[in-house]
């Protein structure tokens, strides 16, 4: 297993504002006109994009949301919980990892407008992974959970919620 600052230097890793770092490593230069799309977006989206991102220790992906569907891969490291509120309420636990005999994915999807956020369950090591979106992420259909609005919304995940905003 490679470490933290061989991953950061090799792929060129910077802080992503969500928390941890991150890589653009494709992005379809192939576009999706915005009338083809649905009415959530409000502009052209490329077909796909794709990053590497990194986690490290104590760092956690703080809740968000995104207008498209986002499908986490791993690939080196601890595994990484990832928690999902749904429009419902609904709180859904993922564990991204290679274990697959204690039920790790190494691939799980992330639906579209749900509020998502990760930790590395070895808080002495380090997840890289990949995300891929389609279509293609943009800046735009980012949302950072803001603790106290996503407490109000959902009042029994309140402990999840201040652990993993900012």
């Amino acid at each position: 297993m490679r470490d933290v600052k061989y991953y950061k230097e090799k792929l060129g890793l910077v802080r992503h504002p969500e928390g941890g770092y991150f890589k653009e490593v494709y992005r379809a230069d192939e576009k999706i006109n915005a009338e083809h799309l649905s009415a959530r977006y409000y502009s052209s989206r490329n077909f796909s994009t794709s990053i590497y991102f990194l986690l490290e220790g104590r760092q956690f992906s703080s809740f968000h949301r995104l207008k498209s569907d986002e499908l986490w891969h791993f690939y080196d490291g601890s595994s990484v919980k990832v928690y999902i509120i749904d429009a419902a309420g609904n709180l859904t636990l993922k564990v991204l990892g290679n274990d697959l005999d204690s039920g790790e994915e190494l691939q799980i999807v992330i639906p579209r407008n749900t509020w998502f956020a990760a930790e590395v369950i070895d808080k002495s090591s380090f997840v890289l992974m990949g995300c891929t979106v389609a279509p293609g992420f943009e800046f735009d259909d980012f949302e950072l959970g803001k603790r106290e609005e996503l407490i109000k919304q959902f009042p029994g995940h309140s402990e999840i919620i201040k652990t993993l905003t900012r």
